[in-house]
């Protein structure tokens, strides 16, 4: 054999190499690439549940706030209704409110004069 047949063999069993090895690199670059893909769609999809999941504790949440600010209220009232209540039965202790005994029905009117006297 020739000096020049074996490195056109040597030559062309290189350039084959080269080209195996150059296959194999794309298909790890697109497999990579596919992966990333993935990942990324992942992400985006696990954000979004993330998101979706933290607006409806959001919206709770505020339920929860304005349920809790109604009760307060409603809290509030009472004690004032209580705080009304218990300066009209001071008047009364004093007497500053007879005239509501008066207004009433008769036997009020009754009562009044008997316990002025008695």
């Amino acid at each position: 054999m020739s000096i020049g047949i074996i490195i056109a063999i040597v030559v062309v069993a290189v350039l084959l190499v080269a080209v195996a090895v150059a296959l194999v690199a794309g298909r790890d670059r697109i497999a990579r690439r596919r992966q990333e893909r993935q990942l990324r769609r992942g992400r985006k999809q696990l954000a979004g549940e993330h998101r979706q999941e933290a607006e409806t504790r959001t919206g709770s949440a505020e339920e929860a706030e304005h349920r809790a600010r109604v009760a307060v209220a409603a809290a509030e009232r009472e004690r004032a209704e209580a705080r009304l209540h218990e300066e009209r039965a001071r008047a009364h202790d004093r007497g500053f409110a007879d005239e509501e005994l008066r207004e009433g029905d008769g036997s009020a009117e009754d009562a009044a004069p008997r316990q002025r006297t008695g």
